[in-house]
């Protein structure tokens, strides 16, 4: 069946995976994500190896994170004044780079973890201008009616590497930390190849009409944040993941918690770090079939609660399996805040702010990611892992009681399509 014969890709998985573009970019994210995440997995596992500190694992995710931050009204305003695919291919071959640069360190045997450190807050860097660029993208590919399951398609391909990178990371890292960013550049370099061949099917912002007025200026670089602080929904959504997940952040712990409370090796360690790819994956299948349609805000209230409840299972338990079991569910639990998450954002916002939406969201992400595990790092170093991560649980819980009372507007969204319009309003 020919691209031009499907009639309406919105309802048939199969159909959707048949439209070039589509295929083109879940292709580009499986193995930029595969290799990212593989990465990930060896280099928190080798700077706690080199200093066997709490804190050092945190300090990594602080330098991954500072840099979105410092460069959110950048990346945002770039990736809406030029040619996304572009910046994001770019962008991307910089990870690359990052990854050739690790696996030279790696064969050094090395014992300071400054260097990687450094490199860390490079690959942030490159990161920071991927992120909006890339993530604008599937409502530019997506056929008509086809965005939510395009969505869902996209997180799926972030499950899967989920559960390939972390899973090879563990096994390759027992051999040779080198070899593993060396396979990781691999990936990351197929995805930039899969990302060049993506053919937009919507026009990029800079060949569509502007506004003659607008120039690059600190007002117009504030737009997206403006924009997020004017939309209820908007501001709910995206700040809802970043103090549920930043305290509870335990997943950035996982090489202590392996090794200090479970007693495991790093082929385990590597599966319990696939272990959220694989509880994402399952409920990224699900979502692909039977996608969220009602009760979206009440769904993703109890989603992040449900998030809270396997982060305090994890603290409390000292048996792999059990761990194990708690890091699927807290996954698939948040494969789904990101589905929601992933649609309502790109329905509310106007293209025309999309980039620098994205931008600061990328920045709340990293937030809830790397500075929560800069959180769990600190808290694990100064009263223990265990009371870090249950903790960070119980704080999760609360942040859902109070979002549940306080922003009533995502509390009673209850369809998708209720939403869509309703940024353009806004930005008039």
């Amino acid at each position: 069946m020919s691209e031009s014969k499907i009639t309406n890709p919105g309802q048939s998985t199969r159909q959707l995976l048949r439209v070039g573009p589509v295929r083109n970019l879940l292709g580009s994210s499986i193995f930029t994500s595969s290799g990212i995440m593989l990465q990930a997995t060896v280099l928190g596992k080798q700077v706690y190896d080199i200093t066997g500190r709490e804190l050092d694992i945190g300090l990594l995710g602080l330098a991954e994170f500072l840099p979105a931050a410092l460069l959110v009204l950048v990346t945002g305003s770039v990736a809406d004044r030029f040619n996304r695919k572009i910046i994001g291919s770019i962008a991307i071959a910089g990870e690359l780079l990052c990854s050739v640069l690790l696996g030279l360190y790696a064969l050094s045997d090395p014992t300071a973890v400054w260097p990687l450190f450094v490199i860390a807050v490079l690959f942030g860097t490159f990161r920071a201008f991927a992120a909006p660029s890339v993530r604008s993208l599937p409502p530019m590919v997506a056929p008509d009616g086809a965005l939510p399951r395009t969505i869902a398609l996209y997180s799926a391909t972030w499950t899967s590497a989920a559960i390939i990178g972390p899973a090879s990371g563990g096994l390759i890292y027992a051999s040779s930390p080198a070899l593993a960013y060396f396979v990781s550049a691999v990936l990351i370099g197929a995805g930039v190849a899969f990302l060049l061949a993506v053919k937009i099917a919507r026009p990029f912002l800079k060949d569509q009409p502007k506004d003659p007025a607008e120039k690059v200026s600190l007002h117009t670089a504030l737009a997206g944040l403006r924009f997020i602080r004017k939309t209820p929904i908007l501001l709910a959504a995206i700040s809802l993941d970043l103090f549920a997940v930043l305290f509870g952040g335990a997943v950035a712990l996982l090489p202590a918690i392996a090794e200090d409370r479970l007693h495991v090796g790093d082929v385990a360690y590597g599966w319990l770090r696939a272990a959220p790819g694989i509880g994402a994956a399952i409920m990224a299948v699900l979502l692909a079939s039977r996608p969220v349609t009602r009760k979206v805000g009440r769904t993703l209230l109890f989603v992040v609660g449900l998030f809270g409840i396997a982060t305090v299972v994890l603290g409390v338990t000292t048996s792999y399996f059990v761990a194990f079991v708690a890091l699927v569910i807290l996954a698939g639990a948040d494969m789904i805040s990101v589905y929601i998450r992933g649609t309502l954002v790109p329905l509310v916002t106007p293209d025309d702010k999309r980039g620098r939406v994205m931008a600061v969201e990328n920045v709340f992400i990293g937030a809830s990611n790397e500075l929560g595990a800069f959180e769990s790092g600190v808290a694990a170093h100064a009263f223990g892992t265990q009371t870090a991560v249950i903790g960070g649980g119980i704080a999760t819980l609360g942040v859902v009681a109070m979002y549940s009372i306080f922003f009533p507007t995502l509390r009673n969204v209850d369809r998708f399509e209720d939403l869509e319009g309703h940024g353009d309003a806004i930005s008039q």
